[in-house]
């Protein structure tokens, strides 16, 4: 991973201590709230309905077990004991006092991490697949080129106050594991006919009030041009996104409105007076920042396919679990392991102190020290020897976090919503733990196989309820919480929004709702092979329609 220099660590510091001295002034009255704002959010400091909350960095999702660890600390010092992992890969804390987060900051900024740009109207944390590196599909490795623009984008002058928030993903698998089409820039890295790599580059995505899928622009991008590329599209953006209305103001409204054709005319032109300037990327810096990231040495570990087959044999959860949340690895030898974050009735992204501290100890001995968090809201594990595979679950068995249900119906995304979230219009924990409990057998999980349901408490859409299979958006009515449901959205490589089945549900309501839902593609589908995505592609929304409302009301709504 990436190692901060002279530069990282005073620049870093420097911030904190500036981020001080406005602290110390808000408390002293002689900053008004309007004026500290700003200044908070662009140190990843919001208020909530309860209290502060702290957004942390977790650049592209990677970490290592010391920087873990002091996760875990602040969560135990500062906090109740707990973080939340988000879908941008951060970490979020939800009680800080704002006395103590300069505090905080200096903490991190010990194990060279920040909360810089996790808010406000900037380029904020560039996520990736959180099995880069590891993943037997990949084409490159994305996190290099994810830190390159994470450098390029830090405290960028002509970039931090941009029309609104802007957010990009990079992915270099087969497999869209980022969503990139849902981003304000995508990136998907690509070798062309020659073996030389570059990007295919898609523009105005997002999700919110207005969901959109992304338009690609580019199919070849040079790995040399991505700087001047992406200055180009921020400065078109720059120039022309709204600010007379902020719900307008995302670039992928002025994709819209511009037209997909003329928007490239513009980023094309832009990028002819930057293509030969300062911004090409040198071959030698691309190199060395690779270098940071260059895959650990893996050593031949054959032993381990006999262990595991008879293990597999002797514990049937073991085998559910290794099943379920264990990928292929590029070496044979080796396996990507999710831990979830879902536990059967759980809060979704939540992590004690302890586990975190777990968690660190883990990585160390069976994962070559890597951690990577997902926008899925679980931690990743991208190099662990088959032959660990058992210890590392008993290991996670003792401490909760060996929960089986990867990809599958109880693997539910879910933003804090009306618990804590100042924006949002209902509550979106107590109905994911209501969802997973009513689902958590493993047989009946097994049986349903992948369907991806996600959660948001408002119509910001932080819990990507658009692109889930099945989408749950919690929406105001007559001052009483209601839930619209979405169903065929997908976040991958076949992105999809998903459509609006009909009127909204009561809490109450909402889990006989899924399980109507669910026992109706269990009736339709062809064969056990065929997922609930696929299912809902094949036949439509009229039977879900009909299942849920009746067939006249159905075609009534």
């Amino acid at each position: 991973m990436y190692r901060y220099d002279e530069f990282d660590h005073a620049f870093v510091s420097s911030r904190v201590e500036q981020f001080r001295d406005q602290v110390e002034r808000r408390l002293s009255g002689e900053l008004a709230e309007d004026a500290f704002k700003p200044l908070r959010l662009m140190n990843g400091v919001y208020l909530q309905l309860h209290a502060y909350m702290l957004r942390v960095a977790i650049p592209y999702g990677t970490l290592n077990s010391k920087q873990m660890r002091m996760l875990a600390h602040i969560a135990r010092k500062y906090d109740r004991g707990y973080g939340h992992f988000t879908t941008r890969q951060n970490i979020q804390y939800n009680w800080p006092k704002l006395s103590d987060t300069p505090d905080i900051l200096a903490e991190l900024a010990s194990v060279e991490m920040h909360a810089l740009q996790t808010s406000g109207n900037c380029i904020r944390n560039v996520t990736a697949d959180h099995f880069a590196g590891a993943a037997a599909d990949e084409v490159a490795d994305p996190r290099p080129y994810a830190e390159i623009l994470r450098q390029w984008s830090s405290v960028h002058p002509e970039f931090s106050f941009l029309p609104r928030k802007f957010k990009i993903a990079v992915t270099g698998a087969e497999r869209d594991r980022a969503a990139i089409q849902v981003h304000d820039i995508g990136l998907h890295l690509k070798k062309n006919d020659k073996g030389e790599i570059g990007f295919a580059v898609y523009v105005g995505g997002g999700q919110g009030r207005t969901p959109l899928i992304a338009k690609k622009i580019n199919d070849f991008l040079p790995e040399q041009d991505l700087l001047s590329y992406i200055t180009a599209i921020m400065r078109v953006y720059n120039l022309h996104g709204r600010r007379d209305n902020k719900y307008k103001a995302r670039i992928k409204i002025l994709v819209h409105e511009t037209g997909v054709e003329e928007l490239s005319r513009q980023v094309e032109e832009e990028f002819a007076h930057l293509q030969e300037t300062e911004l090409k990327l040198p071959e030698a810096d691309v190199a060395a920042i690779a270098a940071y990231f260059a895959p650990p040495a893996l050593p031949e570990r054959s032993e381990g396919w006999a262990q595991l087959a008879g293990w597999k044999k002797q514990d049937e959860a073991f085998a559910r679990w290794v099943n379920q949340n264990v990928q292929p690895h590029k070496h044979p030898d080796y396996g990507m392991v999710t831990i979830s974050l879902k536990p059967i009735g759980g809060i979704p992204g939540d992590a004690s102190d302890v586990q975190m501290d777990v968690i660190a100890d883990l990585a160390e001995e069976f994962a070559n020290d890597e951690i990577r968090i997902s926008h899925e809201q679980n931690v990743i594990f991208p190099h662990v020897a088959l032959a660990d595979l058992e210890p590392l679950y008993r290991a996670l068995t003792a401490h909760g976090l060996e929960t089986a249900n990867s990809n599958l119906i109880t693997d539910i995304i879910a933003c804090p919503g009306l618990d804590y979230c100042a924006l949002a219009n209902a509550r979106s924990i107590p109905v994911a733990q209501e969802i997973s409990t009513r689902f958590g057998a493993p047989e009946r999980q097994a049986e349903i196989g992948e369907l991806k349901i996600k959660i948001s408490g408002c119509i910001n859409a932080c819990g990507h309820h658009h692109v889930g299979h099945i989408g749950l958006l919690g929406v105001e009515k007559k001052g009483a919480e209601l839930y619209q449901i979405t169903l065929g959205g997908s976040g991958d490589e076949h992105t999809s929004i998903g459509e609006i089945i009909g009127r909204g549900f009561e809490p109450s309501k909402v889990t006989d709702a899924i399980e109507t839902i669910v026992d109706t593609y269990l009736g339709l589908r062809t064969g056990k092979e065929e997922k609930f995505l696929d299912a809902y592609r094949r036949v439509g929304p009229q039977p879900f329609k009909d299942a849920l409302y009746g067939e006249a009301k159905a075609e009534a709504a």
